[in-house]
């Protein structure tokens, strides 16, 4: 695997590198830590121009030092045995230049760490891990514990779940991980609920069968999974519920304990690169635990719409 690093020094970014430094890589695994500092100097206008020059450039000067200070410490704490750790300063908008990094690596995993504010509950990433979370073309992990012990696998049979799925079954990294396979029927509650309005009870009853349905359809995407998962040599359990995508796997996170929980989004190439889909969106700042999120970007597969999945674009 190529593994892309990104710190800032900070006990966030510091959380990312004792995950990766603990993670057993596979064989040949090549891992490059990164830190991105901002370039250019911008003078003043006036008498004082040459002096705001010197100046500037003595902050990125020092800038460089501290950030190859930083870059080189966590290459340390990741190093292992034979693994080949490298350390670069980049120059550049923070978020734009770790993209491109691992685009230019290129990179198999992108892993950084957040910033999370106000209370548990509602923890939000920073800015920079946002942005490479909503832009970056390959898997970001977003890192806020230091182990991939217990995982939630979120799955829904859509073949952008389908990246996920076989990022749990592939990569070695989760060859030792209890991994819960968590498919949720997401079913809107009727406005009427409880209203007299007419016809409101056969209405009811066809909401009833379509939900009972719906459970049936995730049990099975569950159970199957975990069977697929199983026949990989991977200790797997299924879990179906019934509510809000994002809601529920949170939840389940939770209730299990679990450090990480991976999930699938639909992505699309052009200008704008890629956003993710509001359940991923929703369980990446929501989520009080490590989101592994992987995208599918080689498709723009209508089995992937907001009506055939949660996994989905804004």
């Amino acid at each position: 695997m190529r593994v892309l690093v990104a710190t800032d020094g900070s006990p966030a970014a510091g959380v990312a590198v004792d995950l990766v430094a603990g993670i057993l890589w596979p064989a040949g695994t090549s891992i490059q830590v990164v830190e991105a500092i901002g370039t250019g100097v911008t003078p003043l206008v006036g008498p004082w121009t040459s002096a705001s020059m010197i100046d500037s450039q003595r902050l990125e000067a020092r800038l460089r030092e501290v950030a190859q200070a930083t870059v080189e410490e966590a290459q340390a704490r990741i190093t292992r045995g034979e693994r080949e750790v490298t350390a670069s300063v980049l120059h550049g908008r923070a978020a734009t230049a770790i993209i491109d990094a691992a685009e230019a690596m290129p990179a198999d995993l992108i892993v950084m760490g957040t910033r999370g504010h106000g209370s548990i509950e509602s923890m939000l990433v920073g800015s920079v891990s946002g942005e490479v979370i909503d832009h970056a073309p390959v898997p970001v992990l977003l890192a806020r514990d230091t182990t991939i012990a217990r995982v939630i696998l979120a799955w829904d049979g859509s073949p952008c779940a389908r990246v996920a799925a076989n990022a749990v079954r592939t990569w070695p990294i989760f060859a030792t991980s209890s991994i819960r396979v968590v498919s949720v029927a997401d079913i809107d509650t009727p406005w009427w609920t409880g209203l007299p309005v007419v016809g409101a009870h056969d209405a009811a009853d066809l909401y009833g069968d379509t939900l009972d349905q719906a459970r049936r359809i995730h049990e099975t995407y569950a159970t199957e999974m975990v069977d697929e998962l199983r026949a990989a040599g991977l200790h797997a359990t299924a879990e179906r519920r019934v509510g809000d995508a994002a809601t529920e796997i949170i939840a389940a996170a939770r209730e299990a304990d679990a450090d990480t929980i991976v999930l699938g989004t639909r992505g699309r190439t052009g200008i704008t690169r890629l956003v993710l889909g509001s359940v991923a969106r929703n369980v990446v700042h929501h989520a009080t635990c490590s989101v592994l999120v992987t995208r599918d970007t080689t498709f723009d597969d209508p089995s992937c719409s907001p009506s055939a999945s949660w996994v989905e674009m804004s």
